[in-house]
This record gives C-alpha cells, structure tokens and sequence, in this order.
C-alpha cells in the first residue's frame, strides 16, 4: 500500500483530525496540482484543511500515508465514517 492515494469523500473533520493525532507515520494531503502537506504539522492540517473546504465544499484532494496501518484505518474511516475505526 504505502504510496497509493486515497481520495476523500465527505468526511467528519474533527474525527479526522483525531485519527490524524493516532497516526504513527506521516500523513500527507495531495492536492490535484502535487502539492503535499504533511498533516501531522498542526500548521498544515489549518492550510490542508482550508484548501480542503472551499467555498464551505469539500474539495477534491487526497490523502498519502508512509504507513501502511495508518492508510488502513483512514481507508476504513473514509468508507464507513467513524464506524470504521471502532474496534
């Protein structure tokens, strides 16, 4: 898995961003342009997430994560919502 990216749909952000304390490597938004922002910086995630909601519409972007578990529980958490990374 590792390097695939992983397209978000309309998401709970503030369970996002708990999940993003959780994670154990780097988590990176890629925007449609290539640019990456590592979302484990608090400064990136307030940028990454102002790109993410334009105009009050989550734009298209995705997510790329350096671990693989950690891509596993935001694949679970973008299909299911916060029911996906429920144990």
């Amino acid at each position: 898995m590792g390097n695939s990216l992983l397209e978000l749909h309309d998401i709970n952000v503030p369970k996002f961003l708990e999940l993003l304390d959780n994670c154990k490597g780097n988590v990176y938004l890629v925007s449609d342009e290539g640019d990456k922002l590592n979302l484990k910086s608090k400064l990136c995630q307030l940028v990454g997430l102002t790109k993410l909601i334009e105009g009050g519409k989550i734009a298209s972007c995705y997510i790329s994560c350096d671990n693989p578990d950690d891509e596993s529980m935001l694949f679970r958490f973008n299909l299911y919502g916060s029911k996906g990374t429920e144990s």
